[in-house]
């Protein structure tokens, strides 16, 4: 069973932002910090420029659910943070959306594990 932290306290997620690095999609802004020793930590972030709470939090949840899709693939040691892109009068990413964009983040972070993911007979 592989376990993922959550980042929960702010100067946690103020050390991502100054010391890591990022990377940018249409929905989602990755930053990535390496050298985790106890496994990979996750933190979410959707601003009040999102909309309102039942946008937000939806939008966090496709996100942790498609972090949790790939969590298997994702190689071990990091510190990610994904913030949503998406403001009020933009339309609301779906799953499909997420899951793409979250993927090649992923991969251009070079913190996915692409060998694993072609090998493996259960990927969608």
């Amino acid at each position: 069973m592989i376990f993922t932290a959550a980042l929960k306290k702010n100067n946690e997620f103020i050390h991502v932002y100054k010391n890591g690095r990022h990377y940018t999609g249409k929905h989602l802004l990755l930053y990535m910090l390496k050298g985790n020793p106890g496994g990979n930590a996750l933190g979410v972030v959707a601003s009040k420029k999102t909309g309102k709470s039942v946008r937000r939090n939806r939008l966090k949840r496709l996100i942790k659910e498609n972090y949790r899709f790939f969590e298997e693939y994702i190689r071990r040691g990091f510190v990610f943070i994904f913030v949503v892109k998406a403001r009020q009068d933009m339309h609301m990413p779906e799953y499909g959306d997420i899951n793409r964009e979250m993927k090649r983040l992923l991969l251009r972070a070079g913190a996915f594990d692409q060998q694993k993911w072609e090998d493996s007979p259960d990927k969608a």
